[in-house]
């Protein structure tokens, strides 16, 4: 890739969202606040979080503000209305309701309530086309082959990822092939962007498809050894050769660094 690319596209928490304990990260990250306050660039968060979370996100960690919200881990796409709202985008809301076909979250839980040790998570990380649960990580594998099995015939599918701080098994249902690659990829046709021009960085498995979905790609320094070969293992496997760059540097850090590699922001 030649063109230099102008939209960061990050995950939130384990990336974009200073590590406690961690000076660097703070640094960094009004590095970057910098850049994106001062530069013609696009920021886009893309997170698991739901919108009100990932607000909050914003006044607690003192992020930038970003110009979209990508959350619910794909199924929702808000834009910044200039004020600190955001606005639920309605034609991507239309999307999904054609890929869910007319099959409701209720259909979906009624098809998994069932299966042993799969536990709702909180009203508040439900969204209009997520539906998440909860699974310890021990027997992760085996639940999620038991919900793969029951989706089979339903236009949903499904997501899992275990959560790097508490170690909790995360499955998210969304309506079928709706990731975080597929909200990026209908954003960029929406906005008139094109893939060149966006970056993406991340940390866990639901945001390998984005990572590996022919953006440049940034994978910060604090993610398992599992996502760091699934990425590289795409990337050679596509013939790619200077799309992904596995910082050395964790979370924060590892986006400015990233960035810099990218040529987002220039090198100190």
């Amino acid at each position: 890739m030649t063109a230099r690319p102008t939209v960061l596209a990050t995950d939130l928490d384990g990336t974009l969202i200073p590590l406690e304990g961690n000076p660097a990260n703070r640094r960094d990250l009004l590095r970057l606040h910098n850049h994106f306050e001062s530069a013609d660039a696009t920021l886009v968060f893309v997170t698991g979080r739901h919108l009100e979370s990932a607000r909050q996100a914003i006044t607690d960690f003192q992020l930038p503000c970003p110009d979209w919200i990508v959350c619910d881990v794909g199924s929702t796409i808000c834009r910044s209305s200039g004020d600190g709202r955001f606005e639920s985008v309605a034609p991507y809301e239309a999307c999904l309701d054609k890929l869910a076909d007319g099959v409701s979250l209720a259909d979906v839980h009624a098809a998994l309530k069932s299966i042993d040790g799969l536990r709702l998570q909180e009203s508040e990380k439900q969204g209009r086309f997520k539906l998440s649960y909860y699974a310890d990580q021990a027997v992760l594998p085996t639940v999620t082959q038991q919900v793969g099995a029951r989706i089979s015939e339903l236009p949903y599918s499904m997501i899992s990822s275990v959560d790097p701080f508490n170690g909790d098994g995360l499955i998210d249902l969304l309506p079928r092939g709706t990731s975080k690659a597929f909200a990026l990829q209908w954003w960029t046709e929406h906005v008139g962007r094109e893939a060149t021009d966006l970056i993406f960085a991340g940390d866990s498995g639901n945001d390998l498809a984005a990572l590996t979905a022919g953006y440049r790609a940034i994978v910060v320094g604090n993610a398992s050894d599992a996502v760091v070969q699934a990425a590289r293992a795409a990337h050679r496997d596509a013939g790619w050769t200077d799309r992904l760059h596995v910082a050395r540097e964790v979370a924060t850090s590892g986006v400015l660094e990233g960035c810099r590699f990218h040529g987002l922001i220039d090198a100190e």
